[in-house]
Formats: structure tokens, C-alpha cells, sequence
């Protein structure tokens, strides 16, 4: 292991890392920092998850230690192996490695039973028969204590006898529990007798039938650190109740005993990061599934375009506190932003298009027009764009009577086309119901490049697309899936499904796109001039394009960044 530099190297402070550092000055775990990152495979990752990522790998990287992925698989009826498949598929994604140190709950199945078995020999469990109703009922509320089980004081030997038929699958599910000994009149709950085993009979995704009882998470989760030396037990701040338990249990046992520090979770605007929820959006059909570009899952946000760069660099930009708060999604569009604008290759799409025909531009004459590839990289190049009589323009950047603040198309105004030439517009010609179906223009053949050798000057810029060499393309125009800032709050007698927005995906199919995206691969990220940022999604194949809107030019996070500057 490489040696541990106890002087920051890099990135901000915060609290856990300052912890760490006095650790490390004090020799408290030899010099040693081992993290870990332990999601449950009830659900896909979503972007809150990606903090803690970020937080426990890095660092870990930052200090010469060492991270591990280690699933707390306890409850076999919420637990598929899609969704340890996807975690690890994703984790890697962003870009962490965690070695040969790959681990489940489930691997210790066996020692969590034998230290169940040991606080029972010293009396500090018991097997309790109340049902799960009666347990709430005997817990007690914040201002009263709970009621001692009937059952607390029962011997050892019929609590180890019956414990033991427990795991023989002698009884059926929910007919008995083990539960810890503590203290039924404490204020915090979670030591009011918590529930260590329950009976489940259930195939699990690693042990299969092996087990009909499954320790709880909260008895599982704290030996495991101890199981795999973990010194900085990194969590959420809704652990910092249950921080108590998880160190009675390792001081009961005797055993090895991690540090547990708690932070606060990610919380965006607009956006719902509660896996149960989320699962609700899939089952229900509001969404294409865990990967629908709209979700907040990593698998989902990823699908859309993000990239892993800008995700850490977002995470790396927040911070970390002790009290739970909401990060403005505009931030994250601004991280996304930030790095697309460096690697995306600019190339022209129209989105809703509209025939315009160059007059006075020879028929059957095809230019190829020099096109940068990215204004960012010197290193990007150009391409070839044709140029011909018939092209594309966004319909959008036309207008038959214009307000006055339009400088786009318009008759009898000039504007330059995007690497061509200044246009004209000398007429229109409208179908059966009165929509333009066709506008008419002329070329200044003197203007090629964009730019008039008499100095005059035009307003607007627009993209543009040859119609004879377009390719056809689907777009799917994404935006927030919810309606509200803090899409948890309803009225009475709704859920959280009324805040959806109706309009979070328009789909566009008749788009016209420049030949150089004919052969785009699955995952390709592209700005599209004027438009914003687009991602190739898996539904591509050879002769059917579908694009991904990823972000839109606007950058709100910007001017709300400059305000608050010209504030101070």
C-alpha cells in the first residue's frame, strides 16, 4: 500500500477530510485509511449515490489507501442481480476501481450468525414471538419509553434452542424475531430492542435457499466494517441516529471497531432521489425504465450524456456539511456544460425544419464548406459540410411578420448563414392550410465564409442543413421531470406522481441532420449548433439516428453565479 500523506494534496477541505488527516497525524488505524462504498441492490444508483462515491474513493486515492464495493444484500425480496450488475457497471463508469476488493453482506452470513449466537450466550439477545404490529405497539413514542417483551427474559438455552429452529426453517415468516437487549426506555429508538433476525423464507440472488433467516441491515452493516478494516465508515447523515447501535453491537462483540462519520446527502431541485420512489416511476410506466434519460440514475442521467467528468467535478464542487440542503440543478447543467463544451464536436442539426430554396443559386452544384470542429480544441479540426440550392433552417428562424426584436429571416432581410453565405429572403409560398411550406431566397455569391467583402454587416447567424444530403434523425427533447422545485411536496390526498411534467419529453422525428453524423455511434456526445447538447442514445441503429437532448445551451447556473458576485 502506498504510504499515507497526511498533508492534503489537493481539493478543498472539508470535515471528514480534516478527520482523517488528525487520524493520520495520531497513528490512530496505523497510518492505514480504508473506506468503503456499500449500496444496497434494491435499486439503480442515482446521482446522490455518486457524491458518496466520490467522496469514499477519492479520498481514499487522495491519502494511499484503499476502497471497497461491498453490497449490503440483507433483504432478498427487494434484491435482484440487475441491480448489482448495474451499481458495478456504473461505479466503474464513473471512473473508480476497487480492485480485488469486491464484497457482499452475504459473504458473512455465517459469522454474523455465530456472533448472533454469542450476545445470546452472554445475554444480550433474545428470540421474541410478538408480532411486527406489537412491536411498534410495545416501542413506546419520543416522550414515553417502550414496553419490555413479555419474551426479554427468557434463558439462554430456550433462546438458543429457538434461534437455532429458526435457521432450521422450523417456524414460518414473522412468527419470531432475535432481537438485541438494550434499553427500552432510551430516547433513541433505534436502541429500544432493535430487531437483529428476522425470518424470511426467500431465495437469495447470491445463497439461494441456504437461509430462511436474514440479519437485519442495521446489525449487518457495522460488523462488515469491522469484517473488511474499514477505518472511516463514511454515511448519510439519516445514520447518525443509528451510529449508537452500531457501536454497541462491536462493543458488545468485542471486536474490531470502525469510525463512523456522517455527512449530508445530496438533494437537487426538481428532482426526487429516493429509490422507492423512483421504483414507483418504472413500475408504474411514467417513465422507459431505470435508464430513461429523465431519471436521476446514474445509468439514466448517463444514457442522456452526461459524462463521468462532469459529475465528479460537480460533486467535487458542493462540499460537505452536517445539515441536509438543496443544491440548485442549474449547477449540475453548468458542470455538464463546462466539460461538453471542451470535447463535444460542433455540428448542425435542424430540428423542425424548413425548405428554403436559393433562387439564384445553380442547380445541381454541391460546395463543401469548411467547418470547425471545435472552437475549444485547437486540436479538433475542421470537416466538410456540403452547400447546395435546397437547404434546411430552423423553422423557428423565420418569421413572414416579425416582432421587432427578430433579426433572424424575415422578407427582404439578409442574414449569413452558419459558414456559407448571406441569404435573402425574397418570398414565401404557403400549402392548403396556410402554413409556409417553402421559403424563397437569393445568395450573395461575394459573401462566401460567412463575410461581406464591403464590410456591411448582418444580425443573425443561423444553421442550416443541405436538404439533398441530410440524413433523417429522431430527437428526443428531455426536460425536468418534475414540475416543482421540491417535487415532494402535495397537496392532500396526491403523491408525488402529480408534480410530474407532462411535457418532460417531446419527441421530434423528422429532423434533418449534416451527413457527417450518418454512422454516429451509441453514446457520442455533439453540440448542435445554437440548440444545446445531444448524446447518440442506444436506440440507434444503422439507418434510424435517435439523439438525446443532454442540455441546453442556457446556462442559468452562470448568471446566478455573476449576480452573487456583483452583490459582494
Amino acid at each position: 500500500m502506498t504510504t499515507p500523506n497526511p498533508e492534503p494534496a489537493s481539493g478543498p477541505s472539508n470535515f471528514v477530510r480534516d478527520i482523517i488527516l488528525d487520524d493520520l497525524k495520531t497513528n490512530k488505524y496505523q497510518g492505514r485509511v480504508h473506506t468503503r462504498f456499500p449500496p444496497e441492490p434494491n435499486g439503480y444508483l442515482h446521482i446522490g449515490h455518486a457524491k458518496s462515491i466520490c467522496l469514499n474513493f477519492g479520498l481514499a486515492a487522495e491519502f494511499g489507501g484503499k476502497t471497497n464495493l461491498r453490497f449490503d444484500d440483507t433483504n432478498p425480496c427487494k434484491e435482484e442481480t440487475e441491480y448489482v450488475d448495474s451499481i458495478i457497471d456504473n461505479v466503474h463508469w464513473l471512473g473508480f476501481d476497487w480492485e480485488d476488493r469486491l464484497f457482499y453482506a452475504s459473504d458473512y452470513f455465517g459469522q454474523l450468525y455465530e456472533w448472533a449466537v454469542q450476545l445470546i450466550k452472554a445475554g444480550k439477545a433474545y428470540v421474541c414471538d410478538l408480532t411486527a404490529d406489537e412491536i411498534r405497539q410495545y416501542r413506546g413514542t419520543p416522550s414515553e419509553p417502550g414496553k419490555e417483551s413479555p419474551y426479554r427474559n427468557r434463558g439462554v438455552e430456550e433462546c438458543l434452542d429457538l434461534f437455532a429452529r429458526m435457521k432450521a426453517g422450523e417456524f414460518p415468516d414473522g412468527s419470531r424475531t432475535l432481537r438485541a437487549k438494550i434499553d427500552m426506555a432510551s430516547p433513541n429508538f433505534n436502541m429500544r430492542d432493535p430487531i437483529m433476525y428476522r425470518i424470511l423464507h426467500a431465495e437469495h440472488h447470491r445463497t439461494g435457499n441456504e437461509w430462511c433467516i436474514y440479519p437485519m441491515y442495521d446489525y449487518a452493516h457495522g460488523q462488515s466494517d469491522s469484517i473488511e478494516g474499514i477505518t472511516h465508515s463514511i454515511c448519510t447523515l439519516e445514520f447518525e441516529d443509528h451510529r449508537p447501535l452500531y457501536d454497541w453491537y462491536v462493543e458488545a462483540l468485542g471486536i474490531y471497531h470502525p469510525q463512523q462519520i456522517e455527512f449530508d446527502r445530496l438533494n437537487l431541485t426538481y428532482t426526487l432521489l429516493s429509490k422507492r420512489k423512483l421504483l414507483t416511476l418504472v413500475q408504474e410506466g411514467h417513465v422507459r425504465g431505470w435508464d430513461d434519460p429523465r431519471m436521476p440514475t446514474l445509468s439514466g442521467i448517463r444514457r442522456r450524456g452526461y459524462t463521468p467528468e462532469a459529475l465528479r467535478n460537480f460533486c467535487g464542487s458542493i462540499g460537505l456539511s452536517k445539515t441536509n440542503g438543496s443544491i440548485e440543478l442549474g449547477r449540475l447543467e453548468y458542470f455538464v456544460r463546462e466539460d461538453l463544451n471542451k470535447r463535444a464536436p460542433r455540428v448542425m442539426a435542424v430540428l423542425r425544419p424548413l425548405r428554403i430554396v436559393i433562387d439564384n443559386y445553380p442547380e445541381g452544384q454541391v460546395e463543401e464548406m469548411d467547418a470547425i470542429n471545435n472552437p475549444e480544441d485547437a486540436g479538433a479540426g475542421t470537416r466538410k459540410v456540403p452547400f447546395s440550392r435546397v437547404l434546411y433552417i430552423e423553422r423557428e428562424d423565420f418569421r413572414e411578420d416579425p416582432p421587432k426584436e427578430f433579426f433572424r429571416l424575415s422578407p427582404g432581410r439578409e442574414v449569413r448563414l452558419r459558414y456559407g453565405y448571406f441569404i435573402k429572403c425574397t418570398g414565401v409560398v404557403k400549402d392548403a392550410s396556410g402554413e409556409i411550406a417553402e421559403v424563397h431566397c437569393t445568395y450573395d455569391p461575394a459573401t462566401h465564409g460567412g463575410n461581406a467583402p464591403d464590410g456591411r454587416k448582418v444580425k443573425a447567424t443561423i444553421h442550416w442543413v443541405s436538404a439533398a444530403q441530410a440524413v433523417s434523425g429522431e430527437v428526443r427533447m428531455y426536460d425536468n421531470l418534475f414540475l416543482k422545485e421540491d417535487p415532494g411536496q402535495v397537496d392532500e390526498g396526491q403523491d408525488f406522481t402529480a408534480n410530474l411534467n407532462p411535457k418532460s419529453l417531446e419527441v421530434l422525428v423528422e429532423c434533418k441532420l449534416e451527413p457527417s453524423l450518418a454512422d454516429a455511434a451509441p453514446g457520442t456526445r455533439y453540440q448542435f449548433e445554437r440548440l444545446g447538447y445531444f448524446c447518440v442514445d442506444a436506440d440507434s441503429a444503422p439507418g434510424k439516428l435517435v439523439f438525446n437532448r443532454t442540455v441546453t445551451l442556457k446556462d442559468a447556473w452562470a448568471k446566478i453565479e455573476k449576480r452573487g458576485k456583483q452583490k459582494k
